[in-house]
């Protein structure tokens, strides 16, 4: 899913933010907005990851279970 966000981002990055044509008017969504939208949906990957980056360990010397 964040491939095609990082793909819509692009595309929108490259085309031009409003179209106006005979048969109607597109426009795009603001880049900002977009870019916000991919952190927010990153940092909630992020933190449904199980290994987050960060572990404890307790370490015990031998034979003191």
């Amino acid at each position: 899913m964040s491939d095609q966000i990082r793909q819509a981002i692009e595309t929108t990055a490259k085309g031009p933010q409003s179209v106006r044509t005979d048969a109607g008017e597109v426009h795009a969504q603001d880049i900002t907005k977009q870019i916000e939208a991919d952190k927010y949906l990153s940092a909630k990957a992020a933190v449904q990851q199980k290994n987050r980056g960060l572990r404890f360990n307790k370490f015990l010397p031998p034979g003191t279970y």
